[in-house]
C-alpha cells in the first residue's frame, strides 16, 4: 500500500509532525507486536500526541484504529495521565476493540446503553480512579444531558470521531445524530479532535473540517489502492450459479454477501444451506435477538457466510474475511468502497465480486424517487420553507449522481483499482502490466462472440414486437420459448422468434440491459416500463454501429499470494494453520471473545511458516505483542513444536 501522506492546513500551517521517539514505537512493538508503523500512522500518532486537530483518511484495514490508540498511552508514560475518548456508531464494534485491547494489555473501556447500570458505574469509577486510557461511547451518550459535563471533569485531552464521514451532508451515510458532533468544539475547548474515516471524497473532507470546526487540523488522506483486495465486475446473468462459483473457491472462509432486499438475503440463505453451506441471513427486519445471533457466530467463526442486507458490517471487525460479494449493485462507489474494505483486513489476498445488471440501476432509481415523494410530502405537511425542498432536491440530486458513477464503473472495462484511487481525487501511479489484481488487469474480462449480431438481433426483436415489452419477454421471443403470453401474441410467426434459440434466458435478459446502458435501447417511464430504440440503437440495428457485449467469464481458481511474497522464503504448513485455527476458535471460546482477537490469520500463518520453538522466535512474529506472548506463548509453541 502506498503511504505517502497528502498534508494540506488552514490558516496557519505548522508544517510536518516530528517524528515520533523510540519510547512510542516500543510501545506499539509491545502491545501490539508491530515492529514499525506506516508513514500516515506515525503523522496522525504525532499530532494526537501534540494536541493538534487532524482529519485521517485511510481505507478499511489501513490502521486508522492505532492513530487514536497510540497517543494516551505515550501521554501517561510521560506522566500525564489523560484520557481520551473514541466516538463509535455501533456497541458491537466498540465491544470487539475494548475486548482487542484489553487482550493485549491496554487499558480500554466502553460505555453504552447495552451495559447494566453496575457495569457502567464500575466504568466511570475506573475512569475516575485513572485506570483507562482510551473510552468508547456512541455519538447519542457523549450528546446525552451531563456527559460531556462529567467528561470535563476526568481530564479528556483529546476526542477521535470515527467514521467521521457520518458527519457531512456530502457523504454516502450522513447520519443526523452526527451532525450533532458540531457541538464537540464549544463543550471540549481545550480538547484536541481526531476525525477518522475510510471513504471521504475532497468534498467530504472539506465538510468534515467545517462542520467540527478542525484548528489546523492535519490532514492525512492514505492511498484508496488496496492491492490484496481482487476486483472482479460481471454482468448478472444466473446470479445463484455464478455465486456458488465464487462460494466454492472460498469454502470454509468467511464470505459477506450483500443483496439488495430482505426477502432475497432470507431466499438466498436458505438455498446457500441447502447448499452445504454454513449460512445465515442479516437484515434490519429481523428481531435484535436474531441480528445478534447470527453476528456472534460469524465473528466467532461458527458461521462461514452471511447473506444481508447493507444493515451489516460496519460493526464487524474480522480481520480475515476473504470474500464480499454484491448480488446487486452498490448505489455509490463510496458505499462499494466501504463494503468491499470489510475484506483482507489483514492485509491477506482477498475477493470482491459485483454481479450487476441495468436492472438494478431502474430499482435504485426508483427507490431514490419515492423516498424523495415520501421526504417532500412530509415537508408539505410540516409547512416547511423553501430552503429545505431545495436542500432535498439538492440532496435527491446528488443520490442520482453517485448512482451514475457506481453505474459507468461497472460498465467501464478499465482497471478497477485505478478506477477507484481516481474517483476520490487521487493520481493513480501506473504499473507496467497493470494492478495484477483485478478482471480486468488479469484478462479476465471476456466479450460475447458476435456482440454486434447478437445486438441487431435482439434490436429487431423489440422493434418487431411493437416496442411494447420489457427485457425478458424479448428474451423468450429470440430464443424461441414455447409459452402461451408468445403464442397468444402471434409472435411465433415473426422472423426474429428463435433467432437466437439455444442461447441462455438470463444471459439475453442480461445483454439487453447492456444496450440500454450503451444508450441503444431506452425504458419508458411509469409501473410497466417497456423497451423502445433509440436514434442510436435505429443506426446500430442498420449496422452502422458496432456492438460489445460482456459475457460472463468462464470458470477460474482461487488465485493466492504466494508463500515467498507472505512469508519470503518459508513455506505455509497449511495443515499447521488450520490445527492453530482450531486451537484459537477453542481459545477465543474460553475467553468469551472473537478468535480475531487471540490471533489474526496473518499472524498464524506466520507461525505456519516460520514453526518458531521458542519464546524469543515467538516474540519475533507479527501481531505477537508481551501480553498474548506471556499469555498465550506457551500454548501455541506447544501446538507448533507437537504437531
Amino acid at each position: 500500500m502506498r503511504t505517502e501522506p497528502h498534508i494540506a492546513t488552514q490558516d496557519a500551517p505548522r508544517g510536518p509532525m516530528p517524528a515520533l521517539d523510540d519510547a512510542v514505537l516500543e510501545d506499539v512493538r509491545r502491545i501490539w507486536g508491530f515492529d514499525a508503523l506506516r508513514p500516515l500512522q506515525s503523522e496522525a500518532i504525532a499530532a494526537g500526541i501534540a494536541g493538534r486537530d487532524s482529519l485521517v483518511v485511510m481505507p478499511t484495514g489501513g490502521g486508522k484504529s492505532l492513530c487514536y490508540q497510540v497517543p494516551p498511552l505515550a501521554a501517561a508514560r510521560a506522566g500525564d495521565a489523560r484520557i481520551d475518548v473514541c466516538v463509535s456508531p455501533l456497541i458491537a464494534l466498540m465491544k470487539d476493540q475494548v475486548d482487542g485491547l484489553r487482550s493485549n494489555g491496554y487499558p480500554a473501556a466502553a460505555l453504552h446503553s447495552g451495559m447494566a447500570p453496575d457495569e457502567r458505574d464500575a466504568v466511570r469509577r475506573a475512569v475516575r480512579a485513572g485506570e483507562v486510557r482510551l473510552l468508547f461511547v456512541s455519538p447519542e451518550r457523549l450528546l446525552a444531558n451531563g456527559f460531556d459535563a462529567w467528561l470535563g471533569t476526568v481530564g479528556v485531552r483529546a476526542i477521535a470521531i470515527d467514521e467521521a464521514h457520518c458527519i457531512s451532508q456530502w457523504g454516502h451515510d450522513f447520519r443526523p445524530e452526527y451532525r450533532q458532533l458540531a457541538r464537540l468544539r464549544a463543550s471540549f475547548p481545550r480538547a484536541s479532535l481526531h476525525a477518522c474515516t475510510a471513504t471521504a471524497t475532497p468534498r467530504v473532507q472539506q465538510d468534515i473540517v467545517s462542520q467540527l470546526e478542525l484548528r489546523d487540523p492535519l490532514l492525512l488522506v492514505g492511498s484508496f489502492d488496496r492491492p490484496n483486495l481482487v476486483y472482479r465486475v460481471e454482468p448478472r446473468a444466473d446470479g445463484r450459479k455464478q455465486l456458488l462459483e465464487v462460494l466454492g473457491r472460498h469454502r470454509g472462509d468467511a464470505v459477506i454477501v450483500y443483496c439488495l432486499s430482505r426477502k432475497e438475503t432470507e431466499s438466498l440463505s436458505e438455498f446457500l444451506r441447502k447448499e452445504g453451506f454454513h449460512a445465515g441471513c442479516y437484515h434490519a427486519g429481523l428481531a435484535a435477538e436474531e441480528r445478534h445471533r447470527v453476528q456472534e457466530a460469524f465473528a466467532e467463526e461458527r458461521l462461514d457466510v452471511v447473506v444481508a442486507t447493507v444493515a451489516f458490517g460496519m460493526g464487524i471487525d474480522r480481520s480475515n474475511v476473504r470474500a464480499v460479494v454484491h448480488m446487486t449493485m452498490p448505489k455509490s462507489v463510496e458505499h462499494y468502497q466501504q463494503e468491499t474494505g470489510r475484506a483482507g483486513r489483514d492485509g491477506l489476498e482477498s475477493e470482491c465480486v459485483l454481479f450487476h445488471s441495468y436492472a438494478d440501476v431502474v430499482k435504485w432509481q426508483s427507490i431514490i424517487d419515492s423516498s424523495a415523494d415520501e421526504a417532500r410530502a412530509r415537508l408539505g405537511e410540516n409547512g416547511a420553507d423553501d430552503a429545505a425542498f431545495e436542500a432535498l432536491d439538492d440532496s435527491v440530486a446528488q443520490g442520482r449522481a453517485h448512482l451514475e458513477a457506481m453505474q459507468r464503473m461497472a460498465g467501464t472495462a478499465v482497471c478497477r483499482h485505478r478506477w477507484i484511487v481516481e474517483h476520490f481525487g487521487q493520481e493513480w501511479h501506473a504499473r507496467p502490466a497493470g494492478c495484477g489484481a483485478c478482471d480486468v488487469c488479469l484478462g479476465e474480462v471476456r466479450m460475447m462472440p458476435d456482440s454486434t449480431t447478437v445486438a441487431r438481433k435482439l434490436l429487431s426483436a423489440v422493434v418487431r414486437t411493437g416496442q411494447r415489452f420489457g427485457a425478458a419477454y424479448v428474451a423468450d421471443v429470440v430464443r424461441g420459448a414455447e409459452t402461451e403470453e408468445v403464442a397468444r401474441r402471434g409472435h411465433a410467426s415473426l422472423p426474429t422468434y428463435g433467432i437466437l434459440r439455444g442461447e441462455d434466458r438470463n444471459a439475453l435478459i442480461n445483454c439487453v440491459f447492456q444496450l440500454v446502458e450503451h444508450g441503444l435501447l431506452a425504458r419508458t417511464e411509469g409501473d410497466h416500463p417497456v423497451l423502445v430504440l433509440t436514434a442510436e440503437g435505429h443506426r446500430a440495428l442498420r449496422g452502422e454501429l458496432e456492438v460489445a457485449l460482456r459475457a460472463p467469464p468462464r470458470g477460474r481458481g482461487r488465485r493466492h499470494a504466494t508463500a515467498r511474497e507472505v512469508h519470503g522464503a518459508h513455506e505455509v504448513d497449511t495443515s499447521l494453520f488450520e490445527r492453530l485455527r482450531a486451537l484459537r476458535r477453542e481459545l477465543a471460546a474460553q475467553r468469551g471473545v472473537p478468535p480475531y482477537v487471540i490471533f489474526s490469520d496473518a499472524t498464524l500463518l506466520e507461525m505456519a511458516a516460520r514453526r518458531p520453538s521458542t519464546l524469543a522466535e515467538l516474540a519475533g512474529i507479527k501481531g505477537v505483542g508481551e501480553k498474548k506472548l506471556a499469555d498465550l506463548g506457551e500454548t501455541f509453541l506447544a501446538a507448533i513444536t507437537t504437531g
